[in-house]
């Protein structure tokens, strides 16, 4: 991974692994839902050091209830661990056959920005939100930025702190959390717009 200020536990050996291993990264982004950013961020460092390692290629290849007992144990790795466990373990399979257990392939190679979009679309368990906002993060906080990029990343390209994508250091950490919470006042998403109930 290139050089990065990407920075969102506030630890320096978790944020230090997010800038370093673009698997937690990619694991770090798929767990950030309906738990505090920290704690998804988390999640990749805590899972290394419980497995002894952070390697696609033999996560892939644990039987999936096993890999899921490690997201369950205490403290469980997520607020959903099951759930969540199961969805991490089918994101190393499909990083493992589609790329060889390297996820940097992701978007090595991927010129348009709407291929490597394509591709991370095409990931277990991101959707739409959660593709746009990691293609924001390798724009804004890793200096990858194939032609285009704004155009698939939506308004999480824009400068306003509406995401992970925007956090470098406490004070914009601090910023991305006070938009969500007028955001969630306002009864408004992460983009600006009606939240659904």
């Amino acid at each position: 991974m290139a050089k990065s200020d990407f920075y969102i536990t506030g630890k320096p050996e978790m944020d230090g692994l997010l800038r370093t291993d673009p698997l937690a990264l990619v694991i770090g982004m798929l767990l950030d839902q309906q738990i505090p950013m920290e704690w998804a961020f988390a999640g990749p460092y805590k899972l290394q050091e419980r497995l002894g390692h952070l390697d696609c290629q033999r996560m892939a290849a644990m039987d999936v209830e096993e890999f899921v007992t490690v997201f369950c144990e205490f403290p469980a790795l997520h607020r959903f661990p099951g759930s969540m466990g199961k969805r991490t373990h089918e994101l190393c399979r499909h990083i493992a056959e589609v790329y060889g257990g390297d996820a940097s392939k992701i978007w090595k190679g991927a010129k348009p920005a709407a291929d490597v979009f394509a591709r991370v679309r095409a990931l277990p368990g991101y959707g739409e939100e959660k593709a746009q906002i990691l293609m924001a993060i390798l724009a804004k906080r890793f200096g990858k930025k194939p032609v285009g990029w704004e155009e698939v990343a939506g308004r999480f390209a824009d400068a306003t702190p509406r995401s992970v994508a925007d956090i470098h250091d406490p004070v914009s950490l601090a910023n991305v959390r006070a938009f969500k919470k007028e955001m969630k006042a306002a009864k408004k998403d992460k983009q600006g717009r009606p939240a659904t109930v």
